[in-house]
């Protein structure tokens, strides 16, 4: 049934494990033959270490909770009778994903259509999708289809398998990881927080090991906020309605949204003078332009994680961009939309200074208390989970 390239990643092996222990000798000719596990192969790679792939959640868990209802009301054993079901409430659905692991602040898009939209795009030439559903009543279902994978044995024998217990065990085992690596990386937050003092170049280190091109988008862009916020947090500008009014203000900088968030392409925004500013891991001009666009080319300041220099970026941003448009004059309206380009190295650089100045502590305090609401974090399931 699969017609979409399967390719293995760190987390493959562990599907794979999953999938051995229910089907034995079966699993490889499973995974090669469903849709639905190819699907979430693909969905898992930022599990593994060093994946540039944010470890979203909500499409996976949209997958989760309908399955889950699947086996909860007995349809594992009793499949035939499925097609008669009246279907799962959204309400209840929904609660549940706000239960899992990471998902209290999950939205009801991925339910009611981006996993579907985003399945079709892996699998165009399926006439199915993962997720059927009564829009009118409410009312969801599986696409029992994707469950039922058959193959045919060495021996020749003709076998149909039902992968749902597996396919939760696949997600419950990525979201087990994508926390795990989490919560280490907030222990060597505040670890970092506590030596910053007698040790300032751990800091520096551990700051630009989360920089790197192979770090969590999401973690680059919360580090990223943290420098900009305490670097632009010593700077003042003088505004007044008159000359008689005008008074020196600190320029503050704001986190308008979460990093997966559709917020119109502006992910900080700079008290009180107005200026945006745009986190980034690409130099495809397309998404510059794009972004620019969203805000009718209000000047947007790009934050680029990428080692070549702002001039090298801001080159070879025009130059796509005139290879596609031809015309200078156009590209240039776009290119002037530019206000700077913030690259890894200016953040160190900014960091370094941050750091001469006595702001550790509020940068690794800020990265901490980000990372906690980016990541759905709550201390407090943690630690009942842990007695």
């Amino acid at each position: 049934m699969s017609t979409h390239p399967i390719n293995h990643h760190a987390f493959t092996a562990t599907i794979l494990e999953i999938l051995t222990k229910h089907f034995s000798d079966d699993a490889h000719d499973i995974f090669e033959a469903s849709p639905l596990l190819g699907y979430l192969n693909t969905k898992t790679k930022s599990a593994s270490s060093g994946s540039k792939a944010r470890g979203a959640f909500a499409n996976h868990y949209a997958l989760y909770v309908v399955i889950e209802d699947y086996i909860a009301k007995g349809f594992l054993e009793n499949s035939n009778t499925y097609s008669k079901y009246e279907g799962a409430r959204f309400t209840d659905l929904f609660q549940r994903q706000r239960e899992l692991p990471f998902g209290a602040k999950l939205q009801n898009h991925a339910l009611n259509a981006r996993l579907n939209d985003e399945f079709k795009k892996f699998y165009p030439l399926l006439d199915k999708q993962p997720i059927v559903r009564d829009v009118e009543k409410q009312k969801y279902w599986i696409q029992e289809d994707f469950l039922k994978i058959q193959i045919r044995q060495k021996e020749g024998n003709e076998v149909i398998y039902n992968i749902a217990t597996a396919v939760i065990e696949i997600i419950e085992a990525y979201a087990t990881t994508k926390k795990a690596a989490f919560e280490s990386f907030l222990e060597a937050c505040q670890k970092i927080t506590a030596l910053g003092k007698t040790h300032p170049e751990q800091a520096i280190d551990f700051v630009i090991e989360q920089l790197k091109p192979t770090v969590d988008a999401r973690i680059f862009e919360i580090v990223s906020y943290a420098i900009l916020k305490a670097q632009y947090g010593q700077q003042t500008i003088w505004l007044g309605k008159t000359k008689d009014t005008v008074i020196e203000e600190q320029l503050v900088l704001y986190k308008t949204g979460r990093t997966n968030a559709n917020d119109g392409g502006i992910d900080f925004v700079m008290k009180p003078i107005g200026r945006f500013f745009q986190v980034t891991e690409t130099i495809d001009f397309n998404k510059y332009f794009l972004d620019i666009d969203k805000v009718q080319r209000f000047p947007i300041s790009f934050v680029v994680k990428s080692n070549q220099t702002p001039k090298e970026i801001s080159l070879n941003i025009r130059h796509q961009a005139i290879e596609k448009y031809k015309i200078e004059s156009v590209v240039d309206l776009y290119m002037i939309a530019i206000e700077d380009i913030i690259n890894t190295q200016s953040l160190i650089d900014a960091f370094s200074k941050v750091i001469k100045l006595g702001q550790l502590q509020e940068v690794m305090s800020e990265i901490v208390l980000q990372s906690k609401i980016e990541f759905n974090y709550n201390e407090e399931e943690i630690d009942a989970e842990n007695v």
